[in-house]
């Protein structure tokens, strides 16, 4: 079984972690699979203190569900020696039944492309009798080819000059063919074999397995001409001869396409959709070659099997979740816009957090929470609630964090203070990561808009923060795409908020949501603590219900 991940939303909190490490615990608890807490997002000072608290340690993070290369199944076929004949090149490439070599030097460098298509149409094309030392043919893959032996010559010389000529004429006759470093094949007639030395042969080759006199290896030495003895008849030796070219000869060295693990499948499969080529080699991050891909692997690329809690909305969703298969949602806010390819399990209840939701399923399922799970469940009621001061917050959120508590010996009050108090020191913070701490999108009459929530137990570091947010709230929102952008600095003691905004019409919005007196950039809004219930709902119907407002 392929694993399965939980994951919450974008620019997590401390119910989004919470609840992804506890479901994924309880799935393999029910099931014995594999469930993999994951987060899209960094962990925020007050996860990061409640993680510690308990000895947890942080989900695996997934910038991206978008596939890449990476998780593609790619051929590790080794690249090949561009001095390779096309022979050996040809039997490689049965053994492995894969119709693309790369063509590296020693240090997995690509050199080139080698195909069968290159190959054949190296044979169909008519290549003179200049071929062999056209292609600089290593002597080595001569005598391989012919399955022969070096009678006279180095092994490590190459054919660089000459024409391959057939001897079937008479010896007197041959002295009007055979030119200087010509390599000439013949057979067992001693005149034929002294005649091409006395022309002055580069190399002669020696076919029907015959025996090579020693006068004629002497003369041969003493004048330069290589000697190749092959059990090959004359035919044989001219059909395969021309095997023995390197590969480089051969290969396509310009206009090569490769690929990077970390490139996206669907960035690679709009270029290769424009080409006729099979296989593609896949590069290291240091551009070594590593395997082949084919245009099959795009397509069976298996997608990864995903577990939404704490959001379902597709703009608070991983990136790349489309190319997910999501196979369950638990979460407690408005039900949006993420859309699955058939049934799944999902579980949607109005209560103040989905720890609690998760804590109700461990009932169910009879599956006793041991003390480390309990701790993450409360924290994330504590956070999500605001100690219960929120009022998305229900009798069975309060329910769940006392029984919680007790199983994990906390003591409420103190544990949630310290809680609050470890993401304070907000003066000692960039306001980026103060905007992004807690950021989430929302969506109606095509405008988008991302409300943003500071929450602190200190009404002086909220108001020390506040010119100097409103500040960064201005210079971001032109490059965000946003229409406007909203901040909750939010007193959890005091419990009010009060709401930063700035982009066109956002003022006329806040009034009309709100039926308040409002400033150009702020409003002060007693008894408003929770985004989901006392901001966004308020926000999004004013949107879908003023035209007027732009």
């Amino acid at each position: 079984m392929n694993p399965v991940f939980v994951i919450g939303h974008r620019n997590p909190d401390t119910d989004s972690i919470c609840s992804a490490i506890c479901y994924a615990h309880l799935k393999r608890r029910l099931t014995g699979g594999e469930y993999i807490a994951c987060r899209a997002g960094h962990v925020n000072a007050e996860t990061k203190f409640v993680l510690e608290r308990f000895g947890v340690e942080p989900p695996r993070y997934i910038k991206s569900f978008e596939p890449r290369l990476s998780d593609v199944q790619y051929r590790e076929v080794p690249g090949i020696s561009e001095e390779l004949s096309l022979h050996r090149a040809w039997d490689y490439m049965n053994e492995n039944d894969i119709q693309t070599l790369a063509v590296v030097d020693e240090d997995r460098r690509l050199k080139g492309l080698l195909t069968l298509g290159d190959i054949a149409r190296f044979y169909i094309e008519d290549q003179d009798a200049n071929a062999l030392a056209e292609a600089k043919t290593s002597y080595r893959n001569l005598v391989d080819v012919l399955d022969g032996t070096l009678e006279v010559g180095d092994i490590d010389q190459r054919f660089e000059q000459g024409s391959v000529v057939v001897a079937a004429a008479n010896p007197d006759v041959l002295e009007d063919y055979i030119g200087k470093n010509d390599m000439v094949i013949l057979g067992n007639r001693y005149e034929s074999q002294l005649c091409a030395i006395e022309m002055s042969a580069g190399c002669i080759v020696i076919g029907l397995g015959s025996k090579v006199s020693r006068t004629i290896r002497k003369l041969a030495s003493e004048n330069g001409v290589s000697i190749i003895a092959t059990p090959y008849d004359t035919y044989t030796c001219v059909k395969v001869i021309g095997q023995a070219v390197p590969v480089r000869h051969v290969m396509r060295k310009k206009g090569l396409i490769t690929f990077e693990p970390e490139e996206t499948v669907e960035d690679v499969k709009r270029t290769v959709s424009k080409k006729r080529i099979r296989y593609y080699p896949l590069m290291d991050e240091q551009g070594r070659y590593v395997g082949m891909f084919s245009q099959r692997n795009l397509l069976d690329l298996e997608r990864p099997s995903v577990i939404l809690v704490d959001h379902n909305e597709r703009d608070q969703a991983a990136e790349g979740i489309r190319s997910t298969n999501i196979v369950e949602i638990i979460d407690h806010h408005r039900i949006d816009s993420v859309e699955t390819s058939g049934p799944i399990y999902f579980r949607n209840q109005p209560l103040g957090c989905t720890a609690t939701i998760i804590t109700q399923m461990y009932h169910e399922h009879n599956v006793e929470i041991e003390p480390k799970i309990a701790g993450l469940l409360c924290s994330a009621i504590l956070s999500d609630t605001l100690m219960f001061r929120s009022p998305t917050c229900t009798p069975l959120d309060r329910m769940a964090a006392e029984e919680l508590a007790k199983i994990v010996g906390l003591d409420i009050k103190q544990y949630a203070t310290e809680m609050f108090r470890s993401s304070s020191r907000l003066l000692d913070r960039s306001m980026d990561e103060l905007l992004h701490m807690d950021f989430k999108y929302f969506q109606a009459q095509n405008q988008k808009i991302a409300i943003s929530q500071v929450t602190s137990v200190s009404e002086n570091e909220l108001s020390g923060i506040r010119d100097k947010m409103l500040e960064y709230m201005e210079s971001c929102l032109a490059s965000s795409g946003l229409s406007m952008l909203f901040a909750m600095l939010t007193n959890i003691i005091e419990e009010k908020t009060e709401l930063l905004y700035v982009g066109k019409g956002a003022q006329q919005l806040v009034r009309a949501a709100f039926k308040t007196d409002c400033g150009e950039h702020s409003v002060v809004l007693p008894g408003v603590v929770s985004r989901k219930k006392q901001m966004v709902a308020p926000l999004v119907r004013a949107m879908e219900h003023d035209e007027a407002i732009e």
